[in-house]
């Protein structure tokens, strides 16, 4: 089945979810939760956009952001990647974090906005986590509630677009705990939510998108391959163990130089990314990128592999 299209443009607000495999939890501890948010924020510094809401849960967490550029995919690919390769290292196992893709879902930022932060801020009270939305710690809520403005919400467009100051905030998030209907029920498609006219434009839209040959989806989703498939299917194709080739600190043998040859030819990952998971220095990930190209051109075995392997990982 064909992946859905994602609808990516400048200045558009998204509701972001994404759950941890199979629903196993994706924080273990007060670390993890920091760690996730460390690099939400240079997420933030790195694709320039806007946040308004999150809420980390023990298994999923929830996002309200807006685009400055047609670039959803490579945000979410960055931070998902990002977490996992840290996740992945510090409790010393290998494979998918995330259940599949995330889900985003499109608003319309001037029926929906205000309903959906309080959807995000009551998650934990939902889930019966704590008894005050005020208590939970790792979402953004006590953020508005405070008069100093954080490093990570971009709380003060956040508080044009709610148009209420804080006390009135605390009033409206209160004021759903009991009686808050799920505006999700009002989804189009599975991924737009708005008024008739809104949808049908952004519907108009993706179709002008999807026929272009332009289409900046295709230019968004270039990168788009799980780096821990990817060495998996490297360690599977040369018979070796996944964590074992990984984490050896010898001299890169031809998996490892494979892998890493690919990891930086068909992920997003930088060499200091790269370097994280093969405990080397982003240096040394360069020099054996190179040297395995160089050596591509004198065994065809060598090509033959790369092409293999990158059949069986490539959607």
């Amino acid at each position: 089945m064909a992946r859905q299209h994602r609808l990516q443009a400048p200045n558009c607000f998204y509701h972001i979810t994404s759950r941890g495999d199979d629903r196993k939890k994706i924080f273990l501890n007060e670390t993890d939760f920091r760690k996730f948010l460390a690099y939400l924020k240079k997420a933030k510094e790195k694709f320039d956009f806007y946040l308004y809401a999150y809420c980390l849960m023990g298994n999923h967490y929830h996002l309200l952001l807006e685009t400055s550029q047609a670039n959803l995919s490579q945000i979410m690919q960055y931070l998902n990647t990002a977490y996992t390769i840290y996740y992945n290292t510090k409790h010393k196992r290998l494979g998918h974090l995330f259940q599949g893709r995330f889900k985003s879902i499109l608003i319309e930022a001037d029926s929906y906005f205000t309903e959906l932060t309080r959807y995000i801020h009551l998650n934990p009270l939902r889930a019966g986590v704590v008894d005050s939305a005020e208590e939970y710690p790792w979402s953004s809520y006590k953020t508005y509630l405070s008069k100093v403005s954080g490093d990570l919400i971009n709380k003060e467009k956040g508080q044009e677009l709610l148009a209420m100051d804080s006390s009135a905030y605390r009033q409206f998030i209160q004021g759903g705990i009991k009686d808050q209907k799920d505006p999700f029920k009002k989804v189009y498609a599975g991924c737009i939510l708005g008024g008739a006219v809104f949808i049908k434009d952004k519907l108009k839209q993706l179709q002008t998108e999807v026929e272009s040959k332009d289409f900046a989806y295709k230019r968004a989703v270039k990168n788009t391959i799980d780096p821990q498939s990817l060495i998996t299917a490297v360690a599977d194709y040369f018979k070796l163990d996944p964590e074992q080739m990984r984490r050896s600190r010898s001299r890169p043998m031809t998996a490892k130089r494979t892998a890493i040859y690919l990891l930086r030819r068909k992920t997003g990952l930088t060499n200091t990314q790269i370097g994280e998971l093969f405990n080397m220095k982003p240096a040394a990930i360069s020099k054996a990128a190179i040297s395995f190209e160089l050596e591509m051109k004198k065994k065809k075995t060598l090509v033959k592999a790369v092409d293999q392997i990158s059949s069986k990982v490539e959607v």
